[in-house]
């Protein structure tokens, strides 16, 4: 068995191969049980562990396994760290562990720019980043992919840390820190929001016709990062919908609050990339993507490494 660390998988995962392979993973399918939650009752505190299996019916197998630990942070270490196990599905051995963290962040941010360019104006070309930890960097990249991306404005609680990630792209786009929050978004193609926010933070009423908004951070109903507004005046997609009704909070909140209901969501990942169902109709449609990520695409990132790993190998 191998064991492919964070900055192997990060050189293994080019951006368009994964948005292709992970597009190809929803129209095809996979069979993928809900994940599962243990709590851990440790001396230091409560901490949770995460499996995420998943597997093709003729193809690889594999699970992710994700410690949640809030108590490092006072020993300066990471909350969350994890591993993936790829499996060969015809007989069942492993075949590499796979670095968790990478994985997780860039399959996440390359989910989030499939959707980018499937229901994004073709013409986008500015980009509005909210957050600047670990999976901000992912989303400029990843959406860049798809998208003409010429100009990269950032926002976050601590403008030093905005900053530094502004001034990380400056040699690839014109970039800037945002000081006024309502005009940024305001005027940008997409807004994509990476923040672990319990309050809304992007207004509906500030997004210009044909702009897409891209929720990424809220992964509890107790959390959101746009207002209800914002999914009373798009047409909004999921990546899953079975992860959305568990734990999409901008969704949830918005149904609890206003006349949004779960029936107005226009369609899932695999029904918009299946043809299913119709993504962008119009020019001036606002468009949003809310994810909560899906073990689907860490088995179609981890297929991607693997084999790319074994080409080069």
């Amino acid at each position: 068995m191998q064991i492919i660390n964070s900055e192997q998988v990060a050189r293994l995962l080019a951006w368009p191969a994964l948005v292709d392979r992970i597009a190809d993973a929803f129209v095809a399918g996979v069979e993928a049980p809900p994940r599962h939650h243990h709590a851990m009752h440790r001396k230091d505190g409560e901490a949770t562990m995460l499996l995420m299996p998943a597997w093709q019916t003729d193809g690889f197998v594999g699970v992710k396994m994700v410690n949640v630990y809030p108590q490092n942070a006072a020993a300066g270490l990471p909350a969350i760290a994890g591993v993936y196990l790829l499996s060969n599905g015809d007989n069942g051995q492993p075949l590499a562990c796979i670095d968790g963290s990478e994985l997780t962040r860039r399959r996440t941010a390359a989910a989030s720019a499939l959707a980018a360019r499937e229901l994004a104006h073709p013409d986008a070309s500015t980009l509005v980043v909210l957050g600047t930890g670990k999976l901000a960097p992912m989303l400029i990249e990843a959406h860049a992919s798809v998208r003409p991306i010429r100009t990269v404005q950032v926002w976050g609680r601590d403008p030093a840390k905005a900053a530094a990630l502004a001034s990380q792209y400056a040699d690839r786009f014109d970039t800037a820190v945002v000081t006024d929050l309502a005009d940024s978004v305001g005027q940008a193609d997409i807004i994509s929001c990476a923040t672990l926010s319990t309050e809304p933070l992007v207004k509906g009423d500030w997004l210009k016709p044909g702009a897409h908004l891209d929720l990424v951070g809220a992964f509890r109903p107790t959390m959101r990062e746009a207002d209800s507004v914002a999914m009373m005046r798009g047409d909004v997609f999921v990546d899953t919908y079975a992860g959305a009704r568990g734990e999409a909070g901008d969704l949830l909140q918005a149904i609890e609050e206003s006349d949004f209901t779960f029936a107005d969501v226009r369609a899932e990942l695999a029904e918009l990339l299946r043809g299913d169902k119709p993504g962008r109709r119009h020019g001036d449609d606002i468009t949003v993507f809310k994810s909560v990520g899906a073990s689907l695409e860490d088995l179609a990132a981890a297929i991607e490494v693997w084999q790319q790993f074994t080409v080069g190998a």
